[in-house]
């Protein structure tokens, strides 16, 4: 099983980058309540993002191994006032950048879901949790299911989340030759 856990409640700063963003204390009652809810004795693996890294050493007592690629939805550092808008443009043209600087999101679809198929293959016999970001775990969550990104579910994520995929021993993945 893959446990895909969206990183808590951060602490905005207006002028900086949301990559940079730490995890606001006010919100670690709500990290550590998923705690109950991840399995023990699992790989774990964070995005390099602080507020990421941050949720996944208050879920765990364990080691977190920091994958590059697992980070969110490159959208570069201009804060945008129709943010929600702007994704969904992302989610309807995924191989076109839905704003200046933004990385196209079939791009974050391939990289992370490469990512997550090396870890995969790694543990193939024990569950590992992935903690991260909205956007990036929406697409990676289709891919690994084979469906349509899920919208509606992205909207309605939380800070902190969780999202479970059953890719059990019969999973596939399709090799990702792109970007």
């Amino acid at each position: 099983m893959l446990f895909l856990v969206r990183h808590g409640r951060p602490t905005i700063v207006p002028g900086v980058a949301a990559e940079h963003w730490e995890l606001d204390p006010a919100g670690f009652d709500d990290v550590w309540a998923l705690r109950d809810r991840l399995p023990a004795g699992a790989a774990w693996y964070s995005s390099p993002e602080p507020k990421a890294q941050q949720t996944a050493q208050l879920l765990t007592d364990g080691d977190v191994g920091v994958i590059d690629a697992l980070r969110e939805h490159v959208r570069g550092s201009a804060w945008i006032e129709d943010y929600h808008a702007t994704v969904e443009r992302a989610f309807a043209e995924p191989s076109v950048a839905a704003y200046d600087g933004w990385e196209p999101l079939e791009a974050c679809r391939s990289r992370v879901t490469r990512a997550a198929s090396g870890i995969l293959s790694a543990h193939a016999d024990e569950d590992a949790v992935l903690v991260g970001h909205g956007t990036a775990w929406t697409v990676l969550a289709a891919e690994l299911t084979g469906t349509q990104p899920d919208l509606a579910r992205w909207r309605e994520l939380a800070l902190p989340d969780l999202i479970t995929v059953d890719v059990g021993q019969s999973q596939a993945f399709r090799p990702i030759t792109d970007g």
